[in-house]
Parts: structure tokens; C-alpha cells; sequence
């Protein structure tokens, strides 16, 4: 039967509807950035300016905001690679163990005699010479029970040190297991840093990832230039541990003199007034990593330097049952409550964390500075002129292929080339729709996977149209012809899309950066394309034939 079911249509000129509603704010891409942009500060202030409140007029508000994000080659901005320098961190460790480990070996003095630090052969090794080589294993043995296991499920049962003796020799360096674990934390750090200062300077869909065992890949559509951006992401974060005053909303804040009121950044609407000396900054924090408490339960340690744990100390000693405030850029990222004295320069927060959010918090505590410094393999600037000669020519080499596929089709077959190149032109909203929906990022790439989807949409079209060809060499009536051409050529259709959507999915899994939006956008114009050769046309042929009942077809 040719005609389809009601629902059916209904169904499918409902989709094909919703795809060019969804594709048009791209049509009007200037005044629906701008209403966005403004959207998302009032969002953050609370209050619209005159300047924000009149780019906020620029679009409805009941119309589809979303639109496609440029990417770097299409907008301009800056690209860099960064080698992070983890040794810089195995240095740092290393040095703080160096009191830890003469104070216990000033216990057992009697046995060792003097002790004095060797210059190390490895950035993660301590080495200690001590005066009396008979007392090494007593050296070896208070040391090691300095050890803690380390918690990582590669490293279970293994302790965060090994300690050997060569000679007259104290050995003391990371495992291997701790190595690994402190080389995803340093990442993880340095990541989030960036992040947040790429986020705070109000740029656009920045692409900031991990690139093998020590790399990170960083580009900024939008910003000036290369040196503009290592200059941003150079800047320390600002942590602070500061007593709370009191906890609420927005509202009922009244700091008063001598404090200051702060939003939280995990409780949507709950804001806390802090004093605004705090007891110790970030730059007293040496380290904080996940770790669990004594029930097991997934929790947060920390440790100070001797002057922050000298300040914290005291401290936690007088204000027993109070909140103090974690702040990092001006957001409190945790309140926790003093349980009791925490001396030493070293404690825990316990919380209703899981494993994820603990090794979170503890990153975020860590994320006062880089925890390492970075080398710049790699550094580009793109400026927007060239930015926008990509889109031009993407444009052009779109509309080429366009015109050329459509006139292809309408000489080849006629009224229904005309069906299928409507069809095509609703095949590109609905991918541009898709991807203003999912927040996609459009590269130059990804305007080559839409150039080449153009002349890919209409095969299908084709499949069909030649199989109707046959049926009516075969004396079919027109009605019969159709449908016996949209079922047998289903197989093929789907066989050879099938196909190029496996591919995608590979590229989109092995590749990176320009690679996976070429990927993302050959396959949504793969799914977009069938839809609409398999649905959109023969709605199309169906309405026609229904209207004209003709006695013969020419295909």
C-alpha cells in the first residue's frame, strides 16, 4: 500500500519541523550569540545592564536559543601544547619528606649517629647519609614506618615510599605506584586550573584535554593570541581557608565590616558570610589527595607547611564545633566542620563524598597554583581574518556542491530529482538543528563531512529512483513501482550507510580535535540523510501522486 499511516506522517513532518526550528536561530548567528552571552551574565549577576538587557531583546525568549559553536579555525583564537614538568612535583614531594625523615631518625640517633642529605641521583629520591653504618637497619626501619598505603586500584597493598640503603646510605624514593598516582593528580591539577581560568575570562567552548602521559592539549576560540592565552592560564588561582560567619541565602547576607559574603559552588543558592583575613591561604598547602577515613568512608587529606600548620593548629584548637570555609575564586568549594584539633599541619574532611567527589575536592584544594610548571611544545595563533576565509570557503564549496548535486538530480529524474533536492535542503537543517541541540563545535573538517554528506544524501535518493525505473520497465503500475522501489532498495540503503557510520564512530573514538568533528558531523548527516531519502522523499511522492493520480511515471 503506498499511502503511509496518519501517525506516520504526522510523526515525520513533526521531526523534519522541529529540525528546521531548532536550525534557525544559526540563520540569525550575530544577535542570538550576543542574547546568549548576555543571558548567561545576567544569569551570573542577577541584574541585567542597559547594554545586556538590549542584546537580550535581540532574540524571543520563547524561540530555540541553541546555535552551532565555531571551532578554532572557523572563529580564531589560540592553540598550545604543554608538556607539564611532573618532576617539578617529585622535587617538591621529596623535599618535604626531608623533615619528616629527620625527625625520625633523630629518634634512633643513639644508633645512627648525625644524619645530613645527600644532592639525590632521581628527582623522586631522598638520600640520607648517616654516620653509623651499623645502625642501618634501625635507620631503614623507623623510616619505612613512615610509609602509607597508597590509594590507587592499581597499587593496593603498596605504601607511598620505598626505603633501601647503599652504604652508609639512606634511600628513600616515590614508588612506582605513587609516581603513577601523583602524575594523574599533577594532570588533573594543572587541567582544572586551566579550565578555570579559561572559564573565568569568558571565552567560548574551549577544547582543554589530556594528550598522552604528560600533555595537555589547550585551544581558545576567540582570544587574542597565544601569548594572551599563556599569560591567562599562568595566573595562580586564589585558595583560602576562612572561619564562617554564617550560612544562607543571597538574601540574608549582611557581612559587616571585616567580612565578606560568598556563593557556594556545589549549593546552588547558598551563599556563606566568612571573615575576610583567612587563617592560612593556599600558598600554605602542600598537599591534599583522596584518601578514606577511619569507617572506610571515601574522604579528603590534606597537609600544611610548618607555618600554615602552626596557624591551622591553633586554630582548630580554639573553634571546635565550628565551619570553616575552603574558598578558591572567591566560591566556597566546601564548609566542613571542625571535629576537633588538628595539629601537626595534616588532617581530614569527611563528608557525604563519593570516591569521585573526594578525589575532586582534593584537586580543587590543590588547584591554589600549577602544581608543576609547563613547557610549550606547540603554540599558534589563528586570527579571525583566516577564521573567516575558512567559512567563506566552506560556504562557497558548499553551495557548489549543492547547486551541482541539485541540477545532477532534477536532469536525471525530473519532478523527482525536484523532490530529492528539497529533501537535501531539509537534510542540512535538521543537521544543523542537531548540532545547535547537543552543543556541537562546527571546525573546517566538519564543513568538509557536511560538503561531503551533500553529494552522500541524494544515493539514497537514487537507490530508489533506479529500482522504480526498473519496476516500470516491468509493467508496474506507478503506485506499485514506488512502493516496490522504496522496499527493495531499503537493504542496500541501510547496508551502505551502516558502513560509513561504523567508520565514523572509529574516527570519532581514535581521533582528536578537527578529526572527531568530522566524525561527529558525517555521522548525524549519515542518520539525517536516510531519514530524510527513506521518509521525507516519499512523503513528498506520496502527496504528489495522491494529488495527481497519473497514469504513467517517468523517473
Amino acid at each position: 500500500m503506498l499511502q503511509t499511516p496518519l501517525w506516520k506522517r504526522i510523526l515525520i513532518w513533526a521531526t523534519v519541523a522541529l529540525g528546521v526550528v531548532l536550525a534557525s536561530p544559526n540563520l540569525f548567528y550575530t544577535q542570538v550569540e550576543g542574547h546568549n552571552d548576555a543571558a548567561k551574565a545576567v544569569e551570573a549577576a542577577g541584574f541585567a545592564t542597559t547594554e545586556q538587557q538590549a542584546a537580550l531583546d535581540q532574540w524571543p525568549s520563547w524561540m530555540p536559543s541553541g546555535i552551532v559553536n565555531l571551532g578554532l579555525d572557523l572563529r580564531g583564537g589560540a592553540h598550545l601544547l604543554a608538556e607539564v614538568e611532573v618532576n617539578d612535583v617529585y622535587e617538591a614531594r621529596m623535599d618535604g619528606w626531608w623533615p619528616t625523615v629527620r625527625d625520625a631518625l633523630r629518634d634512633v640517633r643513639d644508633q645512627v649517629g648525625s644524619v645530613r642529605r645527600q644532592p639525590a641521583q632521581l628527582p623522586y629520591e631522598l638520600r640520607v647519609q648517616i654516620e653509623n653504618e651499623a645502625g642501618m637497619a634501625a635507620a631503614v626501619q623507623a623510616v619505612r614506618a613512615l610509609a602509607s598505603n597508597v590509594v590507587t586500584l592499581t597499587g593496593v597493598g603498596q605504601t607511598d615510599i620505598d626505603v633501601t640503603a647503599e652504604g652508609n646510605v639512606l634511600i628513600v624514593q616515590l614508588s612506582e605506584p605513587e609516581r603513577e598516582a601523583l602524575d594523574l593528580r599533577t594532570l588533573q591539577q594543572s587541567l582544572e586550573i586551566i579550565r578555570t581560568r579559561v572559564d573565568t575570562a569568558g571565552t567560548r567552548e574551549p577544547t582543554i584535554q589530556r594528550q598522552g602521559a604528560d600533555r595537555i592539549l589547550i585551544q581558545v576560540p576567540g582570544i587574542g593570541s597565544a601569548t594572551e592565552l599563556k599569560a591567562l592560564i599562568g595566573t595562580t588561582a586564589k585558595l583560602s581557608f576562612n572561619p564562617v560567619v554564617r550560612r544562607g541565602t543571597a538574601e540574608d547576607q549582611t557581612p559587616g565590616p571585616g567580612n565578606i559574603s560568598l556563593p557556594s559552588m556545589d549549593e546552588e543558592g547558598v551563599w556563606y558570610t566568612v571573615e575576610e583575613v583567612p587563617v592560612v591561604s593556599g600558598e600554605d598547602l602542600t598537599n591534599a589527595k583522596g584518601d578514606f577515613d577511619q569507617n572506610g568512608r571515601p574522604a579528603v587529606a590534606f597537609q600544611f607547611d610548618v607555618r600554615g600548620a602552626r596557624a591551622f593548629g591553633d586554630y582548630t584548637a580554639q573553634n571546635i564545633g565550628a565551619p570553616f570555609a575552603i574558598v578558591l575564586d572567591g566560591e566556597v568549594i566546601s564548609a566542613p566542620v571542625i571535629q576537633s584539633h588538628i595539629p601537626g599541619g595534616s588532617g581530614i574532611i569527611t563528608g557525604n563524598f563519593t570516591v569521585e567527589e573526594a578525589n575532586r575536592l582534593a584537586v580543587l584544594l590543590s588547584a591554589g597554583a600549577l602544581p608543576a610548571s609547563m613547557t610549550f611544545l606547540e603554540e599558534r595563533t589563528i586570527g579571525p581574518e583566516l577564521g573567516q576565509d575558512s567559512i567563506d570557503a566552506g560556504k562557497t564549496a558548499a553551495i557548489i556542491g549543492m547547486v551541482a548535486v541539485s541540477l545532477f538530480m532534477i536532469a536525471s529524474y525530473g519532478l523527482f530529482g525536484v523532490f530529492a533536492v528539497a529533501s537535501l535542503a531539509l537534510n542540512m537543517a535538521m543537521i544543523f538543528g542537531i548540532l545547535s541541540v547537543i552543543g556541537g563545535t562546527l571546525t573546517l573538517p566538519g564543513i568538509a563531512g557536511i560538503v561531503l554528506i551533500i553529494g552522500m544524501a541524494v544515493d539514497a535518493n537514487v537507490l530508489v529512483f533506479e529500482r522504480i525505473r526498473e519496476e516500470l520497465k516491468n509493467a508496474k503500475s506507478p503506485a506499485r513501482a514506488i512502493e516496490i522501489g522504496y522496499e527493495r532498495a531499503l537493504s542496500a540503503i541501510v547496508d551502505a550507510n551502516l558502513t560509513t557510520l561504523i567508520t565514523s564512530a572509529v574516527l570519532f573514538t581514535m581521533g582528536a580535535g578537527p578529526v572527531r568533528g568530522f566524525a561527529v558531523t558525517l555521522g548525524i548527516g549519515i542518520i539525517t540523510s536516510v531519514f530524510t531519502a527513506l521518509f521525507v522523499t516519499r512523503q513528498m511522492v506520496e502527496t504528489w501522486y495522491g494529488i495527481r493520480r497519473p497514469k504513467t511515471v517517468v523517473v
